[in-house]
């Protein structure tokens, strides 16, 4: 809910933590609120349905920021499994990103290149007791792990991730590498460039929307990394080598 309002921006299925991180992420990466600073509060909604109580999150917005209602087209109403859904037209797919990615850095060795899924899997705790969770984790291009937030919905984490970072005043993010542990589609390609990251490194497949994207926001999107192989499909002049 934003401001109190009766009508919800966004519906979605997720893992219970870092709720607040959940939401600021999302209207964030929407393009709905434009900085930490337009986030006046956020609080759990308080209802009659006891089992409901910190399921819903309301958002109040700095006085002043205006909510564009016709918006909702675009988000309202998201799964954990495709993301964001029923959108009114190509169009509506599209963000504004708020800076422009800097050209060739940072720079990544193969080597740590190769090495980055294996470091987020070792961090997944809450996968290693359920073996169903998404995960997302920002990573120096050293390959230092400095987050990771995982969630039913790879949209989810992702989401959860950009929101850490926004509320500790962190954006954008232009030096750092973002690993996914599933697939990589235009949704996630286009958060990752709300929150400033270059380079998005994925163990599954791209979509070739998602390299599209990629491509015309300047990240360099890697996909496929397994083992001492991956496939580098967009930008590749931040890869040592190519």
């Amino acid at each position: 809910m934003i401001d109190g309002g009766s009508l919800p921006v966004a519906i979605t299925m997720r893992t219970p933590g870092h709720d607040f991180e959940l939401a600021a992420g999302f209207l964030f990466t929407e393009g709905i609120v434009p900085s930490k600073v337009d986030i006046q509060r956020m609080e759990y909604c308080v209802g009659p349905v006891a089992e409901q109580q910190y399921n819903s999150i309301g958002v109040h917005l700095r006085t002043g920021v205006e909510f564009d209602a016709a918006r909702l087209q675009r988000h309202f109403y998201t799964s954990s499994s495709c993301g964001v859904c029923g959108k009114a037209s190509l169009d509506a797919l599209r963000v504004q990103v708020p800076w422009s990615l800097p050209l060739g850095t940072p720079q990544l060795s193969p080597g740590v290149i190769a090495q980055l899924p294996d470091r987020l899997r070792a961090a997944q705790g809450v996968f290693d007791r359920t073996g169903g969770l998404h995960a997302s984790g920002l990573f120096t291009a050293e390959g230092e792990l400095l987050s990771v937030r995982e969630d039913v919905g790879r949209h989810n984490a992702l989401d959860k991730l950009v929101g850490e970072q926004l509320l500790a005043g962190a954006l954008p993010l232009h030096n750092h590498v973002l690993v996914l542990s599933g697939r990589a589609s235009f949704e996630l390609v286009q958060k990752a460039a709300m929150g400033g990251i270059p380079v998005m490194v994925a163990v599954g497949a791209p979509s070739s929307l998602a390299a599209d994207v990629a491509e015309e926001l300047g990240i360099t999107l890697v996909g496929f990394a397994r083992g001492e192989r991956f496939n580098v499909y967009t930008h590749p002049g931040r890869v040592a080598g190519l």
